[in-house]
């Protein structure tokens, strides 16, 4: 990964600058610059054409904000004005018109209707499932913890967040439904991985292989969440998963709940943004970890101390501090969700530069969580960053792993609650190691995984009892 040193935010230029940028190529713009290295090329663009920079990748042209201000212009304080549009067509084509990709009114009808369904209250009562689900996948570590046995850690983070999303959306269903939508999504989530990559492959429209492929999941998706939906029509039972709270949301003004095509859209979506930016996170965690022994060290004093053995509770998640602590400097280092675009509908001004109607918009948290005028050698791992008074004393859109505005991130409550309870709990009784020589260089898809995986070595740790 290239390492970019910046210097402070510029100070805002006159009214209407025109926004410049790195030179490209006549054809293709930056393209190459940015498929060769993403994250380098993202950072030397703040770092050299300060608070909005201007790039082009093939027929597009971004505009990229790099402060703050701009930041909170954008997705927050004029963010009727910036619409995700055709820019999110990649993922519409496969989870619909869910709460991700959804514009207007429609957009904010499904807030409304789902947000109590993420209550941090609902949300506790899903505790046990995931650290339940998570002593099932240390129980089948036990038995392959041999020396020098190498686990991928990114796969094994990501069946586990894939069963707890499965479990916590469709409860005690029949398990054959749940592992046949659960492959279904990951039939998806490749497919999306690979748009984001070879964004002008043909759309689903083509009988390719790949598309058919996708097409296929799709089918076996709505056959069954819609057949579940139906059953439990039928049958009139109480359930008390995430499914449940969607089928009983009614709109406050109208009194209409969800139509099972939105019902499905949204579980689609769920499934997908529930499970794999929280296997993510997680896997850097581990990752950081493994080269940090001091701050380590610290994380097992702390388990120590709060859970003395057992296994963690929702209850004792406001006292693991230095546990979140350590999540929150993992999603700065980082963030699964590294980048997102919108398009300006008016023309408007961010940071005192112009951006004209219809121009392509870019936030990086990957970016706006390496400027060093807010974040201190800002490739160093240090979790205090994250401590009560040093947390008050930046800008609120320096940090923004889930997004910001009215569209931040539903299910941010649901993936803190679960990346503390995961860590808390595989922490106490695993180190993981990387083997001598590993490399491990960060991959820019859709989300920021760890190129090729993370193969670690598994010990169990003294006085775990394993």
């Amino acid at each position: 990964m290239t390492t970019t040193a910046l210097t402070s935010p510029q100070a805002a230029p006159g009214p209407g600058q025109v926004v410049t940028g790195p030179a490209g190529n006549a054809l293709l713009g930056n393209t190459l610059q940015f498929q060769r290295d993403p994250l380098g090329f993202l950072m030397r663009a703040a770092a050299d054409y300060g608070d909005v920079a201007r790039y082009r990748l093939g027929n597009i042209t971004f505009h990229q904000v790099n402060h703050p201000d701009g930041v909170q212009r954008v997705l927050q304080d004029n963010h009727h004005n910036y619409l995700k549009g055709d820019l999110f067509d990649i993922i519409r084509q496969f989870a619909g018109n869910g709460l991700f990709t959804s514009e207007g009114e429609l957009w904010l009808r499904q807030r409304r209707l789902m947000q109590p369904a993420f209550h941090r209250s609902r949300i506790a009562g899903f505790g046990k499932i995931m650290t339940g689900r998570t002593l099932d996948m240390l129980a089948q570590w036990e038995q392959r913890a041999e020396p020098g046995l190498l686990l991928d850690v990114a796969d094994e983070l990501t069946a586990l967040t894939m069963a707890i999303i499965a479990e916590t959306m469709f409860g005690a269903h029949v398990e054959k439904d749940v592992a046949t939508v659960s492959q279904a999504i990951e039939v998806l989530l490749t497919d999306i991985n690979f748009r984001f990559v070879v964004p002008f492959y043909p759309s689903l429209r083509w009988p390719t292989l790949r598309n058919r492929r996708s097409l296929a999941a799709m089918r076996t998706i709505d056959d069954v969440v819609l057949g579940i939906v139906e059953q439990r029509r039928r049958s009139g039972e109480q359930w008390e998963d995430l499914l449940a709270l969607l089928m009983e949301a009614r709109d406050e003004d109208s009194g209409e709940t969800m139509s099972d095509k939105q019902l499905r859209d949204e579980v689609v979506t769920i499934f997908v943004a529930g499970h794999e930016t929280t296997a993510v996170l997680l896997t850097w965690a581990f990752y950081l970890l493994s080269q940090h022994p001091d701050v380590e060290a610290r994380l097992h004093a702390e388990l120590a101390e709060v859970l003395d053995g057992r296994t963690p509770a929702v209850a004792d998640v406001p006292n693991l501090r230095f546990t979140r602590m350590v999540i929150d400097e993992t999603l700065r280092l980082y963030p699964p969700a590294w980048i997102t675009n919108r398009q300006a509908v008016a023309e408007d001004q961010v940071c005192g530069y112009r951006i004209p109607a219809g121009a392509v918009v870019g936030v990086s948290p990957y970016v706006m969580h390496h400027l060093p005028a807010y974040w201190p050698d800002p490739e160093r791992f240090d979790p205090q960053r994250f401590a009560p008074d040093a947390a008050q004393e930046r800008p609120r859109f320096a940090y923004m792993p889930f997004g910001g505005g009215p569209h931040q991130c539903i299910g941010n409550s649901f993936a803190l609650l679960e990346a503390t309870l995961i860590l808390a709990t595989v922490a106490q009784r695993y180190l993981l190691r990387l083997p001598a020589g590993a490399v491990v260089t960060p991959q820019p898809k859709s989300t920021l995984r760890p190129a090729g995986g993370l193969p670690m070595m598994l010990a169990a740790r003294a006085g775990s009892g394993l």
